[in-house]
């Protein structure tokens, strides 16, 4: 049996390219937040009207990854990204030229459901190509990357709209989209094997599905994984409006702002693949969800004492490091035990991540669109919920510590190893 992190399929060429199916999510839902106020009022939209396209793309990103997922599974990963990718770019486009809030709404559904499709299926084909700590080391690039995307998608979304308005701002997703599509097609092989692939249709799809959900360990780092980017996600739907219309940043103040916080997302999630690896993934996890908890209170208690724009970045900088360094050891905890559900499973975390998001992002406009006391209370809630599903489904299950050791010398070769060098 060859070493569970010896180079088998994945090269740097395939993993760049899984990497860069990740930004979908961020990138569409970041982009043209530093514009979200100037569409508002273009469209003659409410508040809550224009930061339900966030919360369109977030649904769409849910429901697409649950069926991409399962699909993937059955008929190979190529297939269905390529289809996806088509549909991003229309999608995309049908944003730029909506001609009312509704449309771009619709829109926007459209593109999350198409979008989702790249973030599963770079999930799934990790899982195919990557095991033991390899795996893990995967999923924190996977996370740096996304922080990555977050940055830059703020930040040249405000440099952007120097030059072009929140149209032109979603021609360049589509441009975008376009030039992943032809890296895809150049570079990308099946991952998984015919004889790898699930058969039976949807009553097999239920077992799967009924398979997963029966795993404790499954479901508790799947709601924690969903529960604190759901705080994440109340941040990105609320902070364009509090720090530009409540604190008076500039777009490109906004964008810097954001960057920042971003950074901490980034290397918080280098942080959460390295803990999870080298010391537990159970208290990997339990360390991000404390630390999104220190971040959302300090957004509770801004909303309660009127504190100064500090408080305000600093809880938001908290907030953000907390979920990334969450990440990559609930995706592990979540995934790694399923090499031949991986899609289903992906699918099952991403809807969960984006879904519950979705839930929480409209949330915080409730009480007014510069308040941040709502904010605050959604995620301090989410936190609360995520601790709660650490005690009862994570912290009392007795399986081994770390990815490591669940793939240790006893088990069977697996289904396929690499590299994450």
């Amino acid at each position: 049996m060859p070493p569970l992190d010896t180079a088998r399929k994945a090269g740097p060429v395939l993993a760049t390219l899984l990497l860069l199916l990740t930004v979908f999510g961020p990138i569409s839902m970041d982009l043209y937040l530093p514009v979200l106020p100037a569409l508002t009022t273009e469209l003659s939209a409410s508040t809550s009207a224009a930061q339900f396209t966030l919360t369109a793309c977030l649904i769409g990103l849910a429901l697409g990854q649950m069926i991409a997922g399962p699909l993937s599974d059955r008929f190979g990963r190529k297939s269905p990204l390529i289809v996806g990718l088509v549909a991003y770019i229309a999608a995309s486009v049908l944003c730029a030229v909506s001609p009312s809030i509704e449309t771009l709404v619709s829109a926007r559904l459209v593109q999350g459901l198409a979008g989702a499709v790249g973030i599963v299926i770079s999930q799934a084909a990790g899982r195919d190509v990557y095991s033991g700590s390899a795996l893990i080391r995967f999923y924190g690039k996977v996370t740096v990357l996304g922080g990555l995307a977050a940055i830059i998608g703020p930040f040249l979304g405000g440099q952007l709209a120097r030059f072009t308005d929140w149209r032109g701002i979603f021609l360049f997703l589509a441009l975008l989209g376009a030039l992943i599509m032809a890296a895809t097609l150049a570079i990308y092989r099946e991952t998984l094997p015919k004889n790898k692939r699930t058969t039976g249709g949807m009553a097999q799809s239920t077992r799967d599905f009924r398979t997963l959900f029966s795993d404790r360990l499954f479901a508790g780092a799947v709601l924690i994984c969903g529960l604190t980017h759901a705080a994440l996600f109340a941040y990105l739907s609320g902070a364009t409006y509090i720090l530009q219309d409540g604190y008076g940043l500039t777009p490109q103040g906004y964008a810097m702002a954001f960057g920042a916080n971003s950074a901490g997302y980034m290397v918080f999630g280098w942080l959460g693949g390295r803990l999870a690896d080298r010391w537990s993934e159970r208290g990997a996890l339990g360390l991000g969800v404390l630390v999104t908890g220190v971040g959302s209170l300090g957004l509770l208690y801004t909303g309660m004492a009127d504190a100064p724009l500090p408080i305000v970045l600093v809880s938001l900088f908290v907030l953000a490091s907390g979920v990334a360094l969450a990440a990559p050891p609930s995706a592990s905890l979540a995934l790694t035990d399923y090499p031949e559900l991986a899609g289903t499973a992906s699918s099952v975390l991403g809807c969960a991540r984006f879904g519950l998001g979705g839930i929480a992002a409209p949330l915080v406009g409730l009480g007014g669109a510069t308040a941040v006391l709502p904010l605050g209370i959604v995620s301090v809630s989410c936190v609360a919920l995520s601790f709660l599903a650490f005690v009862l489904f994570v912290g009392r299950n007795r399986a081994p510590e770390n990815l490591s050791q669940r793939e240790g010398g006893t088990q069977s070769e697996p289904q396929c190893a690499g590299s994450a060098k």
